[in-house]
């Protein structure tokens, strides 16, 4: 089985680059005012939707009980949110 491709942030502004061509300073400006704005969003409780890519939006996961894995030992882990991705692409 073939090693998945992993495309880093710069591999990504280098693809908008090309294919927007722009230079690479323009296409790394718009990349990350585009993160941003969906990070900044998702914080303030909206769901950013892009039609025919997907929806960015808040999971919250409640306050729970766990173990830790080493010693058995009952730990309490408190709730969070996080950032959740769903997609709309079908390949």
């Amino acid at each position: 089985m073939a090693a998945k491709e992993v495309i880093s942030k710069s591999a990504l502004v280098d693809k908008v680059a090309e294919k927007a061509a722009v230079s690479k300073k323009e296409a790394k400006a718009v990349v990350e005012a585009m993160l941003e704005t969906v990070v900044e969003s998702v914080k303030s409780d909206a769901e950013v939707r892009l039609i025919g890519f997907g929806t960015f939006k808040k999971a919250h996961r409640n306050a729970r009980t766990g173990r830790n894995p080493q010693t058995g030992e009952t730990i309490q882990i408190a709730a969070s949110d996080s950032l959740a991705f769903k997609s709309s692409v079908k390949y």
